[in-house]
């Protein structure tokens, strides 16, 4: 039966691959790929070959109808992002919008996703919180950073290691050079580094030289941040006492 298939692909070791998701790309009769090229170094090594299409933010749109019409005509695709799952601050969203208003049969496979580890091993609470990807760069940014400073739950976001200490420097205007934080690079790679302490220790460390790698920050929320705060208060008093 055609439909489309949402395959993530590892963030950086190709180890992280299932075993479903390289037979679903083997058996699919197009994949759709944000970038050819980095699509291609995986495909090269599980011996997988496939007509691939382009298919990313600068032309989602136009190729739409075209792809939809693929479907209908019996073909099945899978669309692929650089680095992770489909749709997560990469294309993919439209793409199963159209699907689905369209009657097409979609399947999300699991896997890769950078934020997951990312949380997980940050050491704050992950029981809730909220994914923010990539802030405004600029048009909203202010406005945007100014409602998380009440968020409550643990905030997740997606970073360029250009703009790394700004935004950690801005987040410490905002929400209080104190609260705590973690920095995750290069996740799943060689240089794998998982940077914890609040957002001036942070800015400290990361200001220190170049940074390199995909970068994912994870914040402590309100919540949590006062809760810690008014624990610290209350040892005081009883110190005095």
């Amino acid at each position: 039966m055609s439909k489309l298939y949402l395959v993530p692909t590892p963030i950086g070791n190709l180890e992280d691959m299932t075993l479903r998701a390289i037979r679903i790309l083997k058996e699919v009769d197009i994949i759709l790929a944000e970038d050819t090229r980095t699509t291609g170094i995986l495909l090269k090594h599980y011996g997988i070959e496939k007509t691939v299409f382009a298919h990313h933010k600068f032309n989602e749109h136009k190729a739409l109808p075209a792809l939809i019409d693929r479907i209908k005509s019996g073909e099945t695709l899978a669309l692929v992002s650089d680095a992770g799952t489909p749709g997560i601050s990469d294309p993919g969203f439209l793409i199963a919008r159209a699907c689905i208003e369209n009657n097409i049969d979609i399947e999300c496979l699991p896997g890769a996703t950078a934020f997951i580890p990312a949380i997980v091993n940050s050491g704050l609470p992950n029981d809730r919180f909220v994914f923010e990807g990539f802030i405004p760069q600029k048009k909203g940014r202010q406005k945007r950073l100014a409602e998380l400073a009440a968020e409550p739950k643990t905030m997740v976001f997606y970073e360029s290691p250009y703009r790394l200490v700004k935004t950690l420097s801005q987040l410490a205007e905002v929400l209080g050079e104190e609260r705590r934080a973690s920095v995750s690079r290069e996740l799943t790679k060689i240089h794998e580094e998982n940077a914890r302490g609040s957002l001036k220790e942070l800015i400290a460390h990361f200001s220190k030289s170049a940074v390199k790698g995909e970068i994912v920050i994870v914040v402590e929320g309100a919540s949590s941040f006062n809760k810690l705060q008014n624990a610290s208060a209350e040892d005081e008093s009883d110190d005095d006492e």
